[in-house]
């Protein structure tokens, strides 16, 4: 009798596992045709998010308009070689990945640790700005991609700048993984408005703009390049200070911002 209920056994965990592994099919199966489908979507909340982001820190977003039309109305993407500064036409800006081509060694090279600031390892070879224009087709903000490595994460943003190149319009960050409340705060819109009216150089080529521990004492000879720590968060506002460095020095935008100012001025 034993024989006949051992095989009942048998069949029962076979049928068993023939569903469970059916299950886990359709599932993946499900999953996966998600995934495929929902990728159009997330890339255009991705742009729509960029774009929102860019308009935000010009200082020109208006809620009550649709994004993709005001961005297509006031901003010039350009992509730019950042070997020589210059735009170029290598790749359409609209649809240039900049993380892509940060993991690409065929875009992007290594940075030895002397020269890598910013701690971002790899710097890509070109890079999209966004040439914010008035309606009369005159320059009105040059917003320049930054990133950098704070406490736990890079912090990936946007620094907009004044038609002189020399003065900060707006900071934000998009993403970052640092402590809410502590270096978090760099998302905050009250410390973000501090860097409002800062400049960067002082005649030098060298970026002279800093984060500082503490608080800028106001009426200061060089207040104006300088900005607030964030308290609590000396890593963080450290981490920041060393990507405004690098991206405005040498191997950031120094030479494009030298090019920019011999147009603008010829």
């Amino acid at each position: 009798m034993s024989e006949p209920n051992a095989s009942k056994n048998k069949d029962g965990l076979r049928q068993t596992l023939l569903v469970a592994v059916l299950l886990s099919l359709a599932c993946s199966v499900v999953v996966a045709t998600a995934a495929v489908g929902l990728r159009p979507l997330q890339q255009a909340n991705k742009q729509r998010e960029i774009q929102t982001k860019v308009l935000e820190v010009a200082g020109v977003l208006d809620p009550d308009e649709d994004v993709a039309e005001q961005f297509r109305r006031l901003v010039e993407p350009r992509l730019v070689d950042l070997r020589s500064g210059r735009f170029a036409d290598d790749f359409d800006p609209a649809r240039f990945d900049l993380r892509k081509a940060v993991r690409d060694p065929a875009l992007s090279d290594p940075l030895p640790p002397d020269q890598d600031l910013a701690d971002i390892k790899r710097r890509e070879r070109y890079t999209v700005i966004y040439l914010v224009k008035d309606t009369e087709g005159r320059l009105r903000r040059v917003v320049l991609p930054v990133r950098g490595y704070g406490l736990w994460s890079t912090m990936w943003g946007f620094i907009a700048l004044e038609p002189d190149l020399n003065t900060v319009a707006g900071i934000t960050f998009y993403e970052h993984g640092e402590t809410p409340g502590l270096g978090g705060e760099i998302a905050n819109p009250r410390w973000q408005a501090l860097w409002q009216g800062k400049r960067l150089y002082n005649g030098a080529s060298e970026p002279r703009l800093r984060v500082v521990k503490g608080r800028v004492e106001e009426g200061a000879p060089d207040a104006a390049y300088k900005v607030d720590g964030l308290a609590g968060a000396t890593l963080t506002s450290k981490g920041v200070d060393n990507m405004i460095r690098f991206w405005f020095g040498p191997m950031g935008y120094q030479r494009l911002l030298a090019n920019l100012r011999e147009q603008l001025n010829a």
